[in-house]
């Protein structure tokens, strides 16, 4: 019970995580039963489609190498050109049925696991050479099952080739009351045609060996609880790492923040818990942007760049606490804000353009907010 809890047993499923890994070290569910099926069925239906033309060729190369003049055998040149006609004849006879080959071999292998090449499956594995670890395998769960398939496929082919030669068997016999040449394209048609239903029979073998080697590779990678925690903590990140970046990037946010405050033209206050950093230019802007913002601590630094370099501050508490809380940085103010906004910043321009003198008697104005901004 302790185990379980521990996440000890490998009861869960592999994750995507895992299954991956394991294609990039080359471990792919692979069934050799398949691939032969697939390469006797293609071999023998080639075969049976082009073997009557490859029986001609071959007849007709084997004519042509018997048949030569005294002349052609004291002529180098004349045995080499023959010797390579009958090369090239005979692979012009082969050729579809190992194309045939090669292509139901292909298909095989991406059909289970699809195509994969992997570097690390090349390098060299010493555990493979172990005695100990090769009688595991004789005797554990692998070996069983490679011994069912042996048994499984000695009675399916065994049983198939009993029902071919009781079907073929009356057939077999009257080929000797045929012509020779009759008798000849007569027993290769049935020979033919029986080897093709001998490699279907390995097709039961096939439908039983796919699943179970499916199931062998999702269960030799089956995971503890433990070590899916583990993965998703390292995926999503552990909780304070993920708090320790999301402070790092507070803290930079901030720092660029705090640089625009000296390019504002007005900072808005409440007096001292609330302040946002207002620019406007009617050339680029169609409203006001927020450049920076903050309570407390925040609101005190923004303040204070502010003063340090000649940055208006007006206080306004409750236009302050309304921008902060509707407005986002780097973006323009709500229009409902756009009265008391543009208020301020019509006293804050026409002040600049006055000295101080004539300034200080100018009416500072009061900028009202509107209804639904009164809780704000």
């Amino acid at each position: 019970m302790a185990e379980s809890e521990m996440g000890g047993e490998r009861t869960e499923e592999p994750s995507q995580r895992r299954l991956q890994e394991a294609r990039e070290r080359g471990q792919l569910p692979r069934s050799r039963e398949l691939t032969n099926f697939a390469t006797m069925i293609g071999g023998s239906a080639a075969l049976v489609a082009v073997g009557g033309t490859a029986a001609s060729h071959l007849a007709q190369m084997m004519r042509r190498s018997l048949s030569f003049s005294g002349q052609t055998l004291r002529s180098t040149d004349a045995m080499q050109a023959s010797l390579g006609e009958a090369c090239i004849s005979a692979l012009t006879a082969i050729l579809p049925v190992f194309g045939a080959l090669i292509v139901m071999v292909l298909l095989a292998s991406v059909a289970l696991g699809g195509w994969n090449f992997s570097t690390q499956a090349l390098a060299p594995d010493f555990s493979r050479l172990s005695p100990l670890s090769g009688i595991k395998r004789l005797f554990g769960l692998h070996g069983v099952s490679e011994l069912a398939k042996a048994l499984l496929k000695c009675f399916v082919v065994g049983a198939v080739c009993a029902g071919i030669v009781s079907w073929l068997f009356g057939d077999v016999l009257a080929l000797a009351r045929m012509a020779p040449r009759t008798a000849v394209s007569r027993g290769a048609g049935l020979l033919s045609w029986a080897f093709v239903w001998l490699c279907a029979s390995l097709a039961l073998v096939a439908i039983v060996d796919v699943p179970l080697q499916i199931f062998q590779f999702k269960r030799a990678l089956r995971m503890t609880r433990q070590e899916l925690r583990d993965e998703s903590k390292e995926l999503d990140g552990r909780p304070e790492i993920k708090q320790r970046i999301r402070q790092m990037q507070q803290t930079l946010a901030r720092r660029r923040m705090m640089h625009k405050v000296p390019t504002a033209d007005v900072v808005i206050v409440n007096p001292t818990h609330f302040a946002v950093a207002l620019k406007y230019d009617p050339k680029k802007m169609r409203a006001p942007v927020v450049l920076a913002k903050g309570v407390d601590l925040v609101a005190h630094n923004i303040r204070r760049i502010a003063e340090e370099h000649r940055v208006p501050v007006f206080e306004a508490p409750k236009l302050a606490r309304a921008l902060y809380r509707s407005t986002d940085l780097n973006k323009e103010i709500p229009n409902g804000l756009y009265v008391a906004v543009a208020q301020v910043l019509s006293y804050i321009f026409r002040v600049r353009t006055l000295n101080p003198t004539i300034a200080a008697r100018v009416s500072r104005p009061d900028p009202k907010v509107g209804d639904e901004y009164s809780d704000a």
